[in-house]
C-alpha cells in the first residue's frame, strides 16, 4: 500500500493534534504545523513507536512565507502531498460594537488568510497526487453566532473559498472537503480573543460534554476517505441548526441568541 502523506496546520493541540495521531498511527507520514514549537515536537516525540512518521514545521500560518516554507519542507522530505488539512485557527467572544477591529483582522489572518496561502502552495502537489483538500471550518461557517463576527466572518468565507476550488477543479480529480464541527472539547474557548484582543483565559461551556477532538478527527478522516464535499458534525447543534436555520431563519436567531445569552458571563442580554 502507497505511504501517503498529509499535512495538518495547527496540529499543537485539539482537533489538528488528534488527527496528527490518527493519520500516524495508519501508517502516513504526517507534517505537522503550528506556532507552538515545543508542542509540536512533544506530540511527535510521543507518537514516535507508531507506524507512521512525523515532520514537525514551525508555521505561523497568517504569514504567507511561513506557509510556502510548510510546503516546500513537506516535499523536501516526503516528495509529495496527498492530504492538505487546514485546520489551524483562532476563536474570539464579543460584541462587535465593543471590538477592536484589530481582532477580526487577527481572525481572518489566521483562520481565512492561513487557508488561502497554505493552499496556494499546497495545490499544485495535491492536484499531481489527485488528493485532498480540507477546510476545517464549523457551524458557525453556516450559521452566525451572536459575539462571534469575527470568527462567523472567517469560517463563512472558508467556506465560499472551498466551495469555488472544488468547481475550478471539477475536472482535475481533486477532492475538496468543508468539514463542521459542532462544539468541540479543546482550548480554542481558552484561547478565544476578547473586544480588546487579549484572550479569555478560560472556556464559558461544559468542555465534558462536547464531542472530543479525536471523534471529530475520526469522522473527518473517514469523510476524507470518502471523498465526501461536506460534513457537519451532531445532530442538534450541528444539522438540525443547519437545517433549520435554512427554512426557519427568524425562528432560530432567537433561539441561537436566547442559547448564547445562558453562557456564563455572556455579552448578549438575556
Amino acid at each position: 500500500m502507497e505511504e501517503k502523506v498529509v499535512v495538518v496546520t495547527g496540529a499543537s493541540s485539539g482537533i489538528g493534534a488528534a488527527l496528527s495521531e490518527l493519520y500516524v498511527k495508519r501508517g502516513y507520514h504526517v507534517v505537522m504545523a503550528a506556532r507552538n514549537e515545543e508542542k509540536l515536537n512533544q506530540l511527535a516525540e510521543t507518537l514516535s513507536g507508531e507506524k507512521g512518521s512525523t515532520l514537525t514545521v514551525k508555521t505561523d500560518v497568517s504569514k504567507e512565507v511561513d506557509c510556502k516554507n510548510l510546503i516546500d519542507k513537506a516535499v523536501e522530505k516526503y516528495g509529495k502531498i496527498d492530504i492538505l488539512i487546514n485546520n489551524a485557527g483562532i476563536s474570539m467572544r464579543a460584541l462587535f460594537k465593543d471590538l477592536d477591529l484589530d481582532v477580526i483582522r487577527k481572525l481572518m489572518d489566521v483562520n481565512y488568510w492561513g487557508t488561502v496561502y497554505c493552499t496556494k502552495y499546497g495545490l499544485p502537489h495535491l492536484l499531481k497526487q489527485k488528493g485532498s483538500l480540507v477546510g476545517v471550518i464549523s457551524i458557525v461557517g453556516h450559521v452566525g453566532l451572536p459575539a462571534r463576527t469575527g470568527y462567523a466572518s472567517s469560517k463563512f468565507a472558508i467556506r465560499g473559498f472551498m466551495d469555488t476550488l472544488r468547481i475550478e477543479h471539477l475536472k482535475d480529480g481533486l477532492h475538496v472537503l468543508v468539514a463542521a464541527p459542532g462544539f468541540t472539547e479543546s482550548n480554542i474557548r481558552n484561547t478565544a480573543l476578547q473586544a480588546d484582543g487579549k484572550e479569555q483565559g478560560k472556556t464559558p461551556r461544559e468542555e465534558g460534554k462536547m464531542m472530543t477532538s479525536m471523534e471529530v478527527a475520526s469522522r473527518i478522516a473517514k469523510a476524507v476517505d470518502k471523498r465526501k464535499r461536506s460534513l457537519i458534525l451532531t445532530f442538534m447543534e450541528g444539522k438540525f441548526t443547519v437545517f433549520m436555520n435554512k427554512f426557519f431563519p427568524k425562528l432560530m436567531d432567537k433561539l441561537i441568541y436566547n442559547a448564547m445569552a445562558k453562557e456564563p458571563d455572556s455579552p448578549l442580554k438575556k
